[in-house]
């Protein structure tokens, strides 16, 4: 197992894709891992597939055998990953724990860290607390940030603290290579967890610590995870380590105004395979879907490479019609 203070010489692209293995692949998953793998493929760099089982009560390892097939029916491949190994391995989250340990405890030495016995309930319940505002729930209002040693002390007979990561007002310079540039306050999302009341690391220190130590130059990943950004980079600067450049590419979204889902049916990869769906009808669906091409042409994803600029991606959500969907399933599905 490496240390966080491992040095290592990365190629001068190196990406990723990171899913959790909590399900099967589907096209909203695959249009992300899709661009990513072509952003790096088209600038002959490294990819690296990692999976992100840290919440083991949800990820299961059929899912990961799963996802691994469909990657590879869809025309992807990857330099490292938890099947192949690699020089920065393990690839597994739930192999990398004393990392995430390591990195929580230096950023206790730094006063960074400060216990909370809040619940979610008391979070919802508290007045000041704005809602709807990110990914991750309603912002915490701060209420244990500046609880005296005797209080934390009282509070801790009877609940075991989570770790919130102490967020200093001011405005973070987003540069996104789909989305913009965008000024942001720092205090927006409010102080966010760093390890769970049940121990359990938090996704924001497990994403940042994977991807510095892995040298994970770019991330291309669903702009639903856009918001996590400006978290993201408060760590890698607190952590003393460089931040990759971000790229958020649109969700595919029902007609409902909902992210396409299993309720829309017949959207997981084995599932279009199931119905004769070839990988490069699929490839080229996803491609014309995010606006890489023109038409839905069957096309195999290495083909795509040289079609691929961020500048040619979509920057808002894709609203997938019954008639689209159709495209995928009938008219490129002639096996």
């Amino acid at each position: 197992m490496p240390s966080i203070n491992a040095s290592y010489s990365p190629a001068p692209v190196r990406g990723r894709f990171a899913p959790s293995p909590s399900g099967h692949i589907h096209i909203g998953n695959a249009l992300a891992a899709l661009m990513a793998w072509l952003q790096i493929r088209h600038q002959h760099g490294e990819f690296v597939l990692r999976m992100e089982d840290i919440d083991v009560s949800r990820c299961r390892p059929a899912f990961v055998i799963s996802i691994l097939d469909d990657l590879r029916w869809l025309g992807l491949d990857w330099d490292e990953g938890p099947d192949i190994g690699g020089r920065f391995a393990p690839y597994t989250q739930s192999e990398r724990l004393d990392l995430y340990e390591e990195a929580l405890n230096r950023l206790l030495d730094d006063g960074r860290l400060y216990p909370c016995y809040c619940s979610r309930h008391d979070i919802l319940a508290a007045a000041a607390a704005p809602h709807g505002l990110s990914s991750e729930g309603p912002v915490y209002p701060g209420t244990c940030r500046n609880l005296t040693p005797e209080e934390a002390a009282r509070r801790a007979q009877t609940k075991t603290p989570s770790l919130r990561f102490r967020v200093q007002d001011r405005e973070l310079d987003l540069l996104d290579g789909v989305a913009g540039r965008r000024f942001i306050n720092a205090t927006s999302g409010g102080d966010f967890i760093i390890r769970r009341a049940d121990g359990i690391f938090s996704y924001q220190l497990a994403v940042v610590v994977d991807d510095a130590l892995m040298g994970i130059t770019d991330v291309l990943r669903g702009a639903d995870l856009l918001d996590s950004t400006p978290r993201q980079l408060l760590l890698y600067e607190a952590l003393g380590w460089q931040a990759p450049r971000f790229a958020h590419v649109p969700l595919l979204m029902g007609p409902d105004g909902r992210r396409l889902a299993k309720r829309h049916g017949g959207i997981t990869l084995s599932e279009l395979r199931t119905a004769g769906v070839t990988p490069a009808g699929v490839a080229g669906w996803l491609a014309w879907a995010a606006g890489l091409i023109p038409e839905p042409v069957e096309i195999a994803a290495s083909d795509l490479i040289p079609h691929f600029e961020l500048s040619r991606l979509k920057s808002c959500d894709i609203v997938v019609t019954p008639d689209m969907l159709g495209r995928l399933h009938s008219s490129l599905g002639d096996a």
